[in-house]
């Protein structure tokens, strides 16, 4: 029973944490259904974080592998061929320096909220946000982002630290908000969540370190991270197929309901 309640926390993780949903409010709010030890486990939030880590590295490994050699290719030879990716490159690094600033500074503010009635609240900003942008189909792709865009959507990815908030919406909002076409801003969404998730994961080493994994949990960590990398993967490719199709009022009823029943029933 332990091994299938850490593979069904990983699958919520994983299919939670690409749509704009919010996987860490989802979180909160199946703590306080459920009440297992696993969701109050830090080094299990940590294991199947990086399992969705993983999944999305893999699935952006093309452009990953592109954006860097492109980068230091523009250095060696200034050959304009390169120039999108090397620009790309450091609007990535703009962007991910005001959630990085505020991710430090908010951290223990982030990780005391528990309240499923803030969540809830959360979840219903989260709809606001979805609903706002959801027709704007945008004109802006990757080769017209400006560093001001980048700022921006850096900006609201403040927000989307906030258990509630999806991380993944607030991003996509923000480029939107720009005038970036929807497939710019679904990728610069989650090139954004790589380097603030390894910056996560280096900052909670530390914790690791303090409490050291018990030896009798060690597989059901390792099985919530496969599950939890699997369902990233899947959850991700399907996200893609309904922002193309333009379809986010289906993540706007879900919050409503979801901030709703949350806040009246849990």
């Amino acid at each position: 029973m332990k091994l299938i309640m850490y593979m069904i926390l990983g699958l919520i993780q994983g299919f939670t944490e690409t749509i704009p949903v919010s996987s860490s409010g989802h979180l909160i709010i199946f703590n306080s259904i459920l009440n297992v030890d696993a969701l109050k486990d830090l080094n299990f939030e940590i294991f199947v974080n990086f399992g969705s880590f993983i999944a999305i590295a893999f699935f952006y490994r093309k452009e990953i592998i592109s954006i860097i050699s492109d980068f230091f290719k523009f250095i060696k030879t200034k050959e304009n061929k390169y120039y999108t990716n090397y620009k790309y490159a450091w609007y990535i690094v703009i962007g991910t320096i005001p959630a990085g600033i505020a991710g430090l500074l908010l951290k223990d503010t982030i990780e005391s909220i528990s309240s499923t009635k803030v969540v809830g609240c959360l979840l219903l900003v989260t709809a606001l946000l979805l609903f706002l942008v959801r027709n704007i189909k945008g004109k802006k792709d990757k080769e017209n982002m400006t560093i001001i865009d980048a700022l921006v959507i850096g900006l609201f990815q403040i927000i989307g630290l906030f258990p509630g908030i999806s991380r993944s919406g607030s991003t996509l909002v923000g480029g939107m908000s720009r005038d970036l076409n929807r497939s710019t801003a679904f990728n610069f969404s989650f090139m954004l969540y790589l380097p603030i998730s390894i910056a996560s994961m280096i900052l909670s080493v530390k914790d690791v370190l303090e409490n050291p994994i018990s030896t009798s949990l060690l597989l059901p960590y390792l099985l919530g991270m496969i599950v939890a990398c699997i369902f990233t993967y899947i959850s991700i490719k399907w996200f893609k197929k309904i922002i193309e199709k333009g379809k986010l009022i289906y993540f706007v009823i879900y919050c409503v309901l979801a901030g709703l029943i949350t806040i009246l029933f849990i």
